[in-house]
């Protein structure tokens, strides 16, 4: 029975180890849950990744036509965020 019994013994620990998986998968899912909407998720963090880049552009720009059209966008995008 030594070969056999190690071999049940082997398939009773992976399955065990499996369990203990699905358990702890099925934990983390109920902890975080999906985003309520995950288009208006998406949508906001595209927003606010524009503004990032556009904040980061309004820093650098000198010319006063450009800083004129980034504070236009940056108000543009404030105002999208606002709506979703």
């Amino acid at each position: 029975m030594g070969d056999a019994g190690e071999v049940l013994v082997d398939a009773e620990d992976r399955l065990q180890e499996r369990l203990a998986e699905r358990e702890q998968e099925r934990e983390r899912r109920a902890s975080n849950p999906p985003p309520a909407n995950p288009a208006r998720q998406r949508k906001l963090t595209s927003l606010e990744l524009a503004k990032a880049e556009l904040q980061n552009q309004a820093g650098l720009t000198l010319n006063p036509v450009r800083q004129k059209q980034i504070e236009q966008a940056l108000a543009d995008i404030n105002r999208r965020i606002a709506e979703a």
